[in-house]
């Protein structure tokens, strides 16, 4: 049984008016003195408006991120769903604990409703990431949802790049979680999966093929100049940089804590399906990287409020039907693994009940303001569903 491990970045919040507070910083602090960690000045970073790149932390699992107004935890790998669950529960728990000192609150929401000016946090490579990127960086503060899954080796986690490419969409489509960004309403279901692609790595990629061809593209980008090092490789899925996992980082981070135990799910099938079509001696689909890019607009316009493109003709298809095409796709590992009825489950609650965005967007009507909106999501991001 492949392991998987779950990153989410959260958005910290005031209680009263909703709106982002750089306090990441006194968090921290926060929860590394309650695990008996002494105070430590800023680090090098992994991988700045990345997250860690790994899943399990050392004394507790929270972590910065490029701006102070979130928070990263990491779940330790696990082999069971459930304890996924258990495991991401666990984290956003404690990180509305330790935010509560700084008079603050953890918010599930990829993109902040509100207006706000984003805080860059400390740290070199953060530092060196502004200057290079400019008001892109200023002005990036999303969050997202990494799902690391196990691989045997490089070759593997590369045949398995080559193959998921096309669902990657799908996946945006069903997290997305970011309607509004600087207290407008974007039109967008994922307008995070639009801010964060601003970035030059972000995005689609080619077929590799192998994977000394990968590391060969990830090398040059580095001596280009353009990136810093490898953690700056923000491809949607990727080899991780520091464990033999494959990292999928094509989801918003999601309100309700049942979503990303199926986004888990949904990728530990995808690479096992990859894996296996791959020792099968099956040829990965060859669709072109701009055409997926257009895949990866339209799911980030639409969620599932609209039209999504066919993840292998690439043709306008409802959303509820690219669901179940990537469902039928991963079905025989899902069954293997024991998750096939967790996710018919799932997926079924999710198309009834929306994704974030239609969540927010109905808020936003029944609490009036986008104040309220933001505070009943961090209700949500603790409290179970919407």
């Amino acid at each position: 049984m492949r392991s998987v491990g779950v990153e989410e970045e959260l958005l910290l919040v005031d209680p009263g008016t909703g709106e982002p507070l750089a306090v990441a910083g006194a968090v921290l602090a926060a929860a590394d003195r309650a695990a008996g960690i002494p105070p430590q000045e800023p680090a090098e970073q992994a991988t700045p408006a990345g997250g860690s790149g790994g899943p399990e932390g050392e004394g507790h699992a929270l972590e910065a991120e490029l701006q102070e107004e979130q928070l990263e935890f990491a779940t330790k790998p696990v082999t069971e769903m459930g304890e996924l669950r258990e495991e991401i529960l666990r984290w956003r728990a404690e990180a509305a604990r330790h935010a509560g000192t700084a008079g603050a609150l953890p918010a599930a929401l990829a993109t902040s409703p509100l207006p706000v000016r984003p805080t860059l946090s400390p740290g070199r490579r953060y530092e060196w990431a502004a200057r290079q990127f400019g008001l892109t960086v200023q002005e990036q503060l999303t969050c997202g949802c990494h799902v690391h899954v196990s691989v045997d080796s490089d070759e593997e986690g590369v045949a398995v790049l080559d193959r998921i490419r096309p669902w990657l969409p799908v996946l945006t489509a069903m997290s997305a979680n970011s309607p509004f960004w600087q207290g407008e309403d974007s039109r967008y279901a994922s307008y995070r999966s639009r801010v964060w692609n601003r970035l030059p790595s972000a995005g689609a990629t080619d077929v590799f093929g192998s994977a000394d061809a990968y590391h060969e593209e990830v090398e040059a980008m580095v001596r280009s100049g353009v990136l810093r090092d490898r953690g700056m490789v923000y491809f949607d899925a990727r080899l991780s940089a520091s464990y033999p996992t494959v990292e999928v980082r094509a989801a918003d981070v999601c309100l309700d804590a049942s979503t990303p135990v199926l986004l888990a799910a949904l990728v530990r099938g995808l690479v096992e399906t990859a894996s296996r079509s791959w020792h099968a001696g099956e040829p990965p689909p060859r669709i072109g990287t701009g055409l997926l890019r257009l895949a990866a607009w339209q799911a980030g316009r639409s969620g599932l409020d609209g039209p999504l493109l066919h993840p292998l003709t690439l043709e306008r298809t409802p959303a509820e039907e690219a669901v179940g095409l990537l469902y039928r796709h991963v079905a025989d590992a899902l069954a293997d693994s024991g998750d096939e009825d967790l996710v018919r489950a799932e997926i079924t609650g999710l198309l009834e009940r929306g994704n974030g965005a239609r969540v927010q967007r109905a808020l936003r009507q029944t609490e009036g303001s986008l104040a309220g909106v933001v505070r009943r999501c961090a209700e949500i991001t603790t409290g179970g569903r919407g």
